[in-house]
């Protein structure tokens, strides 16, 4: 377990000192991930549904004007002689219509409302996914570049065993079969670690599609993490708030209370509708015959008064509107009702994550420790010669790739402690900081 520390040790510093930290990776995919600039941008269209809503219950006022220059000719057919009038018309007027009552635009408002809290809704699960993908990619990362730190440590090692069975070889107290199997354990780890390389290179680039930029360095997690279980550590309770504050469990509520408002603003083509209208305008107009100016014109006319509009027939129009918004509000029940199963999945999965992943660390921390007294006493074995080669090379092997197992199951347990936060639906920026603290060196 102490050459483990060590190694992990010898991991953490190899970073570089200016390394960013899960945190300030995620601050700077906030302000570059084009998938949560999209739901930004998203929710802010889905906010002006609500003056959109209002608008249509307050009164609308309009303004025209004209002017018009006029020219007619008039003949008398041989009664007189003809003549020519000219003259120009100008005019001026204002209008308002005021509904009093209209039940469509009633229910279209209070639909407004739905619609905004169903953008927020959204918002608030990309917000939720953005913490999660940045985690998820930060640790892939970390998982790499364990990976690769892991081969090349069992690479050193097998070349120390390699030029061992060499000398033992050459002495004559090893055949050459042991020289063959050391070989080909080397070549087999070159491999992997050009892998590993590659790996590591794919790992940033998914990185880098989030935070604009490919990652120079990260913080890695402490050697001395201490993981801790979920709380409240019951699933069931987690479930229960899930099926009510999940994102996608809002966005579906927010879906059904527009459907149901979408049948009355159907049933509304049945009822009528009452304005008040106004109107001011102001005419002024001048005629002149050849020779003979005539006086001009000015009007000025007030009129107010109510107007009421009842449909008698459309066709059939509106009761299929309103079938098929009935049939649109049960669609959307039956989807809150998938939400709110699909959530309480999630939770579970993520729950067992978190604590069969606790529990997986626990046993890979003792096989660890196992692993590493194999190794030890197959090398003590080898130099006495009741052990061969291979039995060094295996156990090196075992003690390199639980090491590997261990350093990917803590980042595993994280991830899924943030992905029970976002299924439950309280997944903040706290909770990221809270796992930031167990990055860094010591």
């Amino acid at each position: 377990m102490k050459r483990h520390a060590i190694f992990l040790a010898i991991v953490a510093f190899s970073q570089p000192l200016a390394a960013a930290d899960l945190l300030q990776t995620y601050r700077e995919a906030r302000a570059n991930d084009p998938v949560y600039a999209s739901a930004r941008a998203a929710r802010d269209a889905g906010r002006e549904n609500l003056p959109q809503g209002l608008a249509q219950l307050l009164p609308t006022i309009g303004a025209t004007g004209f002017t018009q220059m006029n020219n007619v000719d008039i003949d008398f057919r041989g009664v007189a002689p003809p003549s020519s009038r000219d003259g120009n018309t100008n005019g001026y007027g204002v209008s308002l219509t005021q509904p009093l009552f209209n039940w469509q635009s009633i229910m279209a408002y209070k639909e407004a409302g739905f619609k905004v809290a169903q953008a927020e809704a959204v918002f608030g699960q990309a917000a939720q996914d953005l913490i999660v993908r940045v985690a998820q990619a930060y640790f892939d990362v970390l998982a790499s570049q364990d990976t690769l730190a892991f081969i090349q440590a069992q690479k050193a090692a097998i070349s120390e065993q390699l030029a061992q069975a060499k000398r033992n070889f050459e002495v004559g107290t090893a055949t050459i079969t042991d020289t063959h199997e050391a070989q080909a354990r080397f070549d087999l780890a070159v491999s992997q670690e050009i892998a590993a390389q590659s790996d590591i290179e794919i790992k940033k680039r998914a990185l880098q599609q989030i935070i604009g930029k490919l990652p120079e360095g990260l913080a890695p997690l402490k050697p001395s993490t201490v993981l801790s279980p979920p709380q409240p550590n019951a699933m069931e309770q987690w479930v229960a708030g899930a099926e009510d504050q999940n994102f996608a469990v809002r966005v579906q509520q927010a879906t059904l209370e527009i459907a149901a408002r979408e049948i009355e603003r159907a049933r509304a083509g049945h009822y009528p509708t009452l304005n008040m209208v106004g109107s001011y305008g102001k005419n002024s107009a001048s005629i002149s015959t050849i020779g003979t100016v005539s006086m001009g014109t000015d009007s000025t006319s007030r009129t107010i008064g109510l107007q009421l509009a009842i449909p008698l027939y459309a066709g059939g129009g509106v009761n299929s509107l309103v079938r098929q918004a009935i049939a649109n509000e049960e669609k959307a029940r039956q989807d809150l009702e998938n939400a709110r199963r699909s959530a309480a999945l999630a939770v579970r999965q993520a729950y067992l994550g978190v604590t069969n992943g606790m529990a997986q660390v626990r046993a890979l921390e003792q096989a660890l420790v196992s692993s590493q007294s194999a190794l030890d006493s197959n090398k003590l074995g080898y130099e006495v010669g009741v052990r061969i080669n291979i039995d060094v090379l295996n156990a090196q092997q075992q003690v390199f790739s639980t090491m590997r197992d261990l350093a990917k199951a803590r980042y595993d347990t994280l991830v899924n402690g943030l992905k029970l936060k976002a299924a439950a639906g309280t997944l903040t920026e706290a909770d990221l900081e809270t796992v930031n603290r167990l990055l860094g060196t010591n």
